[in-house]
């Protein structure tokens, strides 16, 4: 394996100084302009371009975690997994054309406010709670310690405690410029990430290539990764037979087949993209041509991410298969696909090794301060101006908010530091989905209710808060053995622990049913039309001719991705 040798750290260093040098431009600009509203600082208001949109939703949303717990998935299931980013790019189009129009029609500019205006304050105030202890102790937490993990990796151990402090003050320099520097900022990072992560693939084509004597040909290396593992090459998973496998019957539970694009695919996607803080806030503050257009781009642009994020992981899966990388691979003496990442990386040549892991740090740092800006947004609107001083001053609420993201970061340093949370125990790419996902079908059924049933009442949303979380509960962890193992709502198999499980994706969709379900029963208790629900008149989803081109070709494309790898 190659070390980081002297161009390797110039190369990091100098995408630190750009990143941070044109972070600070992008401030003073905005400073001359005498702009320190508190929506400027939260939202960047009316600032943000369409490109700066769609890279900062890229940005945001690539991390650690896709990185390696995604490469990780690509080891062990394949190209199937690629469905979280191309069920993206269609959840895209859907939130363009329908979510955002209802958004800035209604001057919503966070999630609980969205609650307040259309439901009620009670709503309101319990999820802006549950989203602060969400983003701080899941998600900014598990970003960070998996982000210094595969650094620390990479940099041959000895300096967690070093890189968790570097990329949190990293992420607090750009989070306190405001949203118009971290979606200028993330324009950068998203091409560095690229970048990055193209070369990454690359040299894990040329890898495999080299390994069965083809020569340095990357084409060559994906043809023969096609020929030598074409189970990995396929997007629906069988459903497991009589006698399967243990590993079979892991790769169903993680992504079953078809059932799931009728299930908790869709769940994951529009909750993810449409109804969260972290991802929403960078569209609020445009209007909505801007908004749409930067939304698409970034649909377009999820397309490709599995080229940088699951190539690598089944490249490292046939060079591992056979033979290569036994060592790398390990962990504590045991296979360990969360190493597929840094297992390819740690190959790269002098000087693609520093751009590679500057991607990485990229992809970090973006992730920090979109998260810790949403945190900020949260905290600042919806709880101290709201509850603690409604008469703060704009200047007030945008130190407020800067307090909040110091608070946060340092906060989620001191969950990393011993790892108290046991993220690394339990693997960052399932601890996200799963302290997530058991509350994804409650807040999606609630947005999308909200959204277009005029009759959905408050006290139905309180249900479905409920409802959602204890159905996840009910099908994930005790459903097989209260019912059956076999039922006509699900299958349950094996999970080689000695118990019985439903696939994640199939629970997701089941208690979603079941939420949506008692709410419209309690809704039916209420008034016909609920004095508070949106008027929503058609005209609003009608899209330009550019939109529309936009969106044809997204379908076109990846019709075309599902037609080649079904």
């Amino acid at each position: 394996m190659n070390k980081f040798e002297t161009i390797d750290y110039a190369i990091f260093v100098i995408y630190f100084v750009v990143v941070s040098s044109y972070g600070y431009w992008v401030y003073s600009r905005k400073k001359k302009a005498s702009i320190s509203a508190s929506h400027d600082f939260f939202l960047a208001e009316g600032s943000l371009t369409w490109w700066a949109i769609g890279a900062s939703l890229i940005a945001s949303n690539i991390s650690a975690e896709q990185f390696i717990g995604t490469s990780g998935q690509g080891f062990a299931v394949g190209l199937a997994v690629a469905a979280y980013e191309w069920v993206a790019a269609i959840a895209l189009i859907i939130v363009a054309v329908w979510f955002v129009p209802v958004y800035l029609k209604n001057k919503i500019f966070t999630m609980p406010q969205f609650l307040h205006t259309r439901y009620n304050e009670t709503v309101s105030f319990v999820m802006a709670i549950f989203w602060l202890f969400l983003y701080v102790f899941v998600n900014l937490t598990s970003i960070l310690y998996l982000g210094a993990l595969a650094i620390n990796s990479l940099a041959g151990g000895g300096y967690l405690h070093e890189i968790i402090i570097g990329l949190a003050i990293f992420a607090l320099f750009i989070t306190l410029g405001g949203m118009k520097v971290i979606g200028f900022t993330d324009v950068i990072q998203v091409l560095v990430l690229v970048v990055g992560g193209l070369a990454t693939t690359y040299i894990a084509l040329t890898l495999v290539s080299e390994h069965f004597g083809l020569g340095k040909d990357a084409m060559a290396g994906l043809n023969a990764m096609v020929k030598d593992a074409p189970d990995h090459f396929k997007m629906m998973m069988a459903k497991p037979k009589a006698g399967a496998s243990q590993a079979e019957i892991n790769k169903y539970l993680a992504l079953p087949g078809i059932a799931m694009y009728f299930a908790g695919q869709w769940i994951v996607n529009l909750n993810y993209w449409g109804c969260n803080q972290y991802i929403t806030q960078r569209a609020l503050g445009a209007d909505l041509k801007t908004a749409r257009t930067g939304i698409l781009f970034a649909g377009l642009m999820k397309l490709a991410m599995p080229v940088i994020v699951v190539l690598p992981g089944i490249a490292a899966y046939v060079l591992y298969k056979n033979g290569g990388l036994q060592h790398e691979m390990a962990s504590g003496g045991h296979f360990n696909s969360d190493n597929a990442y840094s297992a390819v990386l740690g190959f790269l040549p002098t000087g693609l090794k520093g751009l590679s892991v500057a991607a990485l740090t990229a992809a970090i740092v973006a992730s920090l301060a979109g998260k810790a800006n949403s945190i900020s947004t949260i905290f600042t609107l919806d709880i101290y101006k709201k509850h603690i001083s409604k008469d703060a001053s704009e200047k007030k609420m945008v130190i407020v908010g800067k307090i909040a993201i110091l608070a946060a970061l340092i906060f989620s340093i001191i969950l990393t530091w011993k790892d108290l949370l046991g993220i690394g125990g339990e693997g960052g790419f399932t601890f996200i989905q799963k302290y997530t996902g058991f509350i994804s079908p409650g807040i999606f059924a609630i947005f999308i209710l909200g959204f277009f049933w005029k009759r959905t009442t408050g006290a139905a949303a309180i249900a479905g808060i409920l409802t959602g979380f204890a159905m996840s509960v009910l099908f994930n962890n005790y459903a097989p053995a209260l019912f059956g193992h076999e039922t006509f709502l699900y299958t349950a198999f094996p999970n080689g622990k000695g118990g019985y499980e439903i696939p994640f994706l199939i629970c997701m969709g089941l208690s979603f049913l079941f939420t949506i379900i008692v709410m419209v029963a309690v809704s039916f208790a209420g008034p016909k039309e609920n004095p508070k629900a949106f008027d929503i008149p058609s005209s609003m989803f009608k899209v330009e001719k550019s939109t529309l081109a936009l969106i044809i070709v997204t379908l076109l494309l990846l019709t075309a991705l599902y037609v080649k790898f079904w």
